[in-house]
């Protein structure tokens, strides 16, 4: 007996942040601590991987089912981080991701199993990522890259900081 199960093995969901976009790294004067905090790793990632082909992706999750029964056998991580593109943003090729665990319902589970499932967040995001752009206009895509270009040449090389 075979039957069709609704829920897909891997969910996958995210906010995307290019980070070509940020124009500015200091939050606002009434900004809540959190947001603070989301504004400092966001700055963080800008001046350790840069801004050309890189999305800061954050109020993330990515859940895994291991049974076919989401109420036993769901394992769910948050992340946040960086994900990388190839030159013509046309596909993902790597993530520098935070993971955490953030809950599950798998009475058999052993911390070496978390350990490996942490580590395929990555692998997840990416493929997901991967699908996000395929299902997307890549002329459009395409367009907003070279308005985002002129943008930069107009004002002499600099976005963002004030410069």
């Amino acid at each position: 007996m075979s039957t069709r199960s609704s829920h897909r093995p891997v969910d996958v969901q995210f906010d995307c942040l290019p980070l070509r976009s940020v124009t500015r790294l200091d939050p606002p004067l009434d900004a809540s601590p959190a947001l603070i905090g989301k504004w400092k790793r966001i700055k963080s990632a800008i001046q350790n991987h840069g801004t050309h082909n890189s999305y800061y992706l954050h109020n993330a999750t990515c859940r895994f089912f291991v049974t076919n029964n989401p109420n036993a056998g769901m394992i769910a991580f948050k992340f946040e981080g960086v994900l990388f593109t190839d030159t013509a943003d046309s596909k993902a090729i790597r993530c520098c991701l935070s993971v955490n665990l953030d809950q599950e319902n798998v009475p058999w589970l052993e911390q070496h199993v978390v350990d490996w499932f942490t580590e395929t967040v990555s692998n997840a995001v990416i493929e997901e990522f991967n699908q996000f752009i395929q299902a997307g206009d890549s002329q459009k895509t395409k367009q907003r890259i070279e308005q985002l270009e002129k943008t930069l040449a107009d004002s002499g090389g600099f976005l963002g900081m004030g410069l």
